[in-house]
């Protein structure tokens, strides 16, 4: 069985690693990816740049961590042996800040998600107003939207963010916290985001807390019991939020490459046609050739996977075509540390929509992990565009350096004469998927499609999940679907995944 992966990114490198699993455990399965860039990551993007004055930067332009408590990546990091590369952000110079009016105020301690768990910090921040801070406590006693019947869960009873935060804690809340941190982050509008999508255990504690805040309050509370109950070992890795590696996140696409053989990827290979023929499938790429496969993984932007499909599966295509995608840029700057003589104990930034800036984000990489940065240097990224504001993304790629720049110096003091060390722009043309109401239902619709076409499966972020390992996951899973088609079964598929962090 010959499989063709259409798509470098995680997704695709995690099917054709799969893939090489499964022939290197006796079963006659090959394949060859095509990524039409000529670099493999996708949306994961490290760039290793030299600083003239010795030292490196290590610069992520795209998802530059994964979520720690979600396996996916630290299994695949085990059975490539670099899960010691792993490495944790640096919490002890955690802080976050939103802007307001102009101005950093700094998230108060005690918010999970946007929801507060600590009575002082709220009422004391300035992040909020007091109407704001007493309409946030009535989420206490306002009962719930509905109760559900057994059986049900967060898909049947699907809202936008935008309902969710402002029927249980009020506008101030959406507006200063929901919005950038939940919506802005994932490139959703919170007017539109599917919050059973994004975040179902928001809809699962109202249901059995009645509140979200008291369901904040029981997470908490477990999370500190859990820390008491397993302390951490002496010498055992320091396990934070976030993880991501010592090089950067490309350094697991990069072993994923090499482990599943670079032999069989082409880059530069930019497919533009699928269709059947027999029994088999056939792979049109941009240059005339034409590539024979008994099986296609399509992981490229959903986007372009509707108009891959739409030959040989319209009402396939019809449904990827639903889910909507925004475009965005990312600007890392380096500058020396003298341009920056303020407090640098802060990993981010969030700019709520009405504040009405071009930047977003902001997040302070050298402060954020370890070795970002050589010694007297700061690297920061900023985050332009999304859904918000598609125009300002009409800028060359030179005034969009600029225009990060021009903002860090109004938002955090770099030297209005200060010029970037290094300073480099990554863009991702519709690369956001965004997860609108009732996504989850047209997500099931899709894989009943899928299942009943042999010999195709699709993967990537625009599905169940837009962490590195979701998608992931979903070029895993891809790949199982076409091996149990043909009666491949690995023995990694029948044990349960437990924790291995």
């Amino acid at each position: 069985m010959h499989i063709v992966i259409i798509g470098g990114g995680i997704a695709g490198l995690g099917a054709a690693y799969k893939i090489r699993r499964a022939a290197d455990a006796g079963h006659d399965v090959t394949f060859t990816l095509i990524e039409r860039d000529e670099r493999l990551g996708g949306k994961i993007w490290t760039d290793i740049a030299e600083d003239p004055d010795g030292g490196r930067y290590i610069a992520d332009g795209g998802s530059d961590s994964f979520l720690t408590d979600k396996t996916a990546v630290h299994r695949v990091a085990r059975l490539l042996g670099v899960f010691d590369e792993e490495c944790g952000t640096l919490d002890e110079t955690k802080k976050t800040f939103i802007v307001k009016r102009g101005k950093l105020v700094e998230m108060p301690d005690g918010m999970m998600m946007f929801a507060p768990t600590k009575l002082l910090p709220l009422a004391t921040s300035k992040l909020y107003s007091w109407p704001a801070k007493f309409r946030m406590a009535l989420d206490l006693v306002i009962p719930r939207k509905v109760r559900w019947a057994e059986g049900e869960t967060a898909q049947q009873h699907d809202e936008t963010l935008e309902s969710l935060v402002v029927r249980r804690l009020g506008r101030e809340a959406l507006d200063r916290l929901a919005e950038p941190l939940s919506a802005g982050v994932n490139g959703d509008i919170a007017s539109e985001m599917s919050v059973a999508g994004r975040y179902p255990m928001l809809l699962d504690m109202e249901q059995k807390h009645g509140s979200l805040v008291r369901g904040f309050l029981a997470q908490r509370k477990k999370v500190e019991e859990i820390k008491k109950k397993y302390p951490p070992k002496p010498g055992a890795k320091r396990r934070t939020f976030f993880s991501s590696f010592n090089e950067g996140l490309q350094f697991i696409c990069d072993r994923m490459a090499d482990a599943a053989g670079r032999e069989h990827i082409r880059t530069g290979a930019a497919a533009t046609a699928l269709e059947r023929v027999g029994e088999g499938w056939r792979v049109s790429l941009a240059g005339g050739e034409m590539l024979e496969a008994d099986a296609v993984i399509v992981a490229t932007e959903v986007w372009a996977a509707a108009e891959l499909v739409s030959r040989v599966e319209p009402a396939l295509a019809g449904l990827l075509e639903t889910i909507p995608s925004s475009s965005c840029a990312t600007a890392l700057l380096a500058f020396d540390s003298a341009d920056y003589p303020h407090d640098t104990r802060w990993h981010g930034i969030l700019t709520p929509a009405v504040e009405h800036r071009p930047v977003t984000g902001v997040s302070l990489m050298s402060s954020k992990w370890p070795d970002r940065a050589p010694e007297g240097r700061i690297l920061i990224r900023a985050f332009l565009g999304g859904p918000r504001d598609q125009a300002v993304l009409d800028a060359s790629d030179e005034d969009l350096l600029e225009l990060a720049r021009t903002q860090l110096v109004e938002l955090i003091g770099i030297r209005a004469d200060a010029r970037p060390r290094y300073a480099k722009l990554f863009r991702w043309d519709k690369g956001m998927p965004q997860y609108t109401l009732g996504h989850l239902d047209r997500v099931d619709e899709i894989e009943r499609i899928e299942a009943g076409v042999r010999g195709l499966a699709l993967a990537g972020n625009a599905y169940r999940g837009v962490g590195v390992p979701n998608a992931l996951e979903s070029g895993e899973n891809a790949a199982s679907k076409l091996l149990a088609e043909v009666g491949v079964t690995l023995a990694e598929d029948a044990v349960e995944e437990k924790r291995v962090y």
